[in-house]
């Protein structure tokens, strides 16, 4: 494999972090540093995976596209796994689109060399089958919120698992962003948003929006948040 240009970053991703240290070594000389830019597709849907990201730091979303054009988030992912499970799971493409929202870095693998070693690592496998444990309850638990829960309520607890994830108050996303990602109108997001703001739970501005009250946007957030919070707190402390 040929040296990367990319600045290796420190290590957060929980799959490779949890890698004993000889394991991580032999693994290492495979991943590939690579910077992950606002909206930078990494997988599309029906097309074949020739490599996986380790996310490291930022967030991608998890997409269904529909026949009309639009979206709708199924996941999200940050510093707790991969860009895909389906090559894991014996696909040899992806059923989703995979699209950088909040821009970070991460690790990059070649798509045989990934599938040798979940074949040949039983240590690298049983990460990665416990990352898709958690990936399964969260596409589950989303699938519950859109269907009985206000866009408020979605919006409130799609901000606090993005912060949770990036460990940041702060996130970098525009209405339209969001509206995508929700899979609702762009007015509905501002109605939201405004709602949220008026009661002094967050801040939003061109493009960036800041949590001020945590426990506030909590309690405005659905159940499927705290659902959802510990899960990823189980999986993170493992």
């Amino acid at each position: 494999m040929s040296a990367s240009k990319e600045k290796a970053h420190p290590l957060k991703n929980k799959v490779l972090s949890s890698l004993s240290p000889g394991v991580y070594e032999a693994l290492s000389q495979y991943l590939e540093p690579v910077e992950l830019e606002h909206g930078k597709v990494l997988h599309q849907p029906e097309e074949p995976i020739s490599q996986v990201y380790f996310i490291n730091t930022g967030l991608v979303s998890i997409l269904s596209l529909l026949e009309d054009g639009s979206t709708i988030e199924v996941a999200v992912v940050g510093r707790e796994g991969l860009s895909d499970t389906s090559a894991l799971l014996g696909s040899e493409v992806s059923p989703h689109q995979s699209l950088v929202q909040i821009p970070g870095d991460g690790l990059r693998m070649r798509i045989d060399v990934f599938k040798e070693e979940v074949r040949s690592n039983g240590q690298f496998q049983a990460l990665l089958l416990r990352y898709a444990s958690l990936l399964i309850a969260q596409i589950s638990q989303v699938a519950v919120c859109n269907a009985l829960h206000t866009i408020e309520e979605r919006l409130a607890r799609w901000l606090l698992m993005s912060a949770l994830r990036i460990e940041s108050n702060n996130l970098p996303l525009t209405q339209e962003f969001i509206s995508h990602m929700l899979g609702v109108r762009r007015a509905g997001v501002t109605v939201a948003a405004r709602t949220l703001q008026t009661a002094g739970l967050i801040k939003y501005n061109r493009g960036d929006i800041t949590i001020l009250d945590h426990e506030g946007l909590e309690a405005a957030a659905c159940e499927c948040y705290e659902n959802s919070r510990e899960e990823f707190m189980r999986y993170m402390e493992f």
